[in-house]
């Protein structure tokens, strides 16, 4: 993924648009072949497996552990089943039965990191590209959207392989210091 990442870092914003629509198609395509639909916010996940008309609870086999999640109907194949791609919290995950669906509430333990996928077999998203609703961010206060929208920069920094807000701090204060005292030495200096 880093070759990738330095190859796209060289791309003109033009090549870019390009690039990142066949990426957001052929993400779609393959969310399509799922046989569940899901969406996701910072601290939980929503998905929803279509069953067929007059299925019940009683109906069906689910199993919603910290990182495995199974779906299917008792006696038979299972839907959905594997390692979820992330931890979640069990007491605050649910599922229901609703309109020939089964629709698994699932909160993330991590509520601050989006999620590839939900089975960690699935195709992946790139979630360097996900934008939360500004609605959702706009409504934070302003101490917390700070937070928020810092933990997105580091993440998506960490993901290029670039310095997080932090060591960018860290640097422009060396810099400055190397600055305002010239007569150190600090070639041979290991800094991190």
């Amino acid at each position: 993924m880093a070759a990738r990442d330095e190859d796209y870092d060289k791309l003109t914003p033009e090549e870019r648009e390009v690039r990142d629509k066949a990426d957001r198609e052929r993400e779609r395509a393959e969310q399509a072949t799922l046989p569940y639909k899901w969406v996701q916010e910072l601290g939980e996940v929503d998905i929803t497996v279509p069953v067929p008309k007059g299925t019940r609870a009683r109906d069906l086999a689910i199993v919603i552990q910290k990182k495995k999640l199974s779906v299917g109907f008792k006696g038979k194949d299972k839907i959905m089943e594997g390692e979820l791609c992330k931890e979640i919290k069990i007491d605050e995950s649910t599922w229901s039965v609703d309109n020939n669906e089964v629709v698994i509430h699932l909160e993330k333990v991590n509520a601050m990191e989006w999620w590839e996928n939900i089975l960690t077999h699935h195709p992946k998203l790139d979630t360097r590209k996900i934008e939360p609703p500004n609605g959702k961010l706009s409504d934070l206060d302003g101490e917390t959207r700070g937070v928020v929208e810092k933990m997105m920069f580091d993440n998506q920094q960490k993901a290029l392989g670039k310095p997080t807000s932090d060591e960018l701090k860290k640097h422009e204060a060396l810099e400055k210091f190397k600055r305002a005292h010239p007569e150190l030495d600090f070639s041979n200096a290991k800094i991190s």
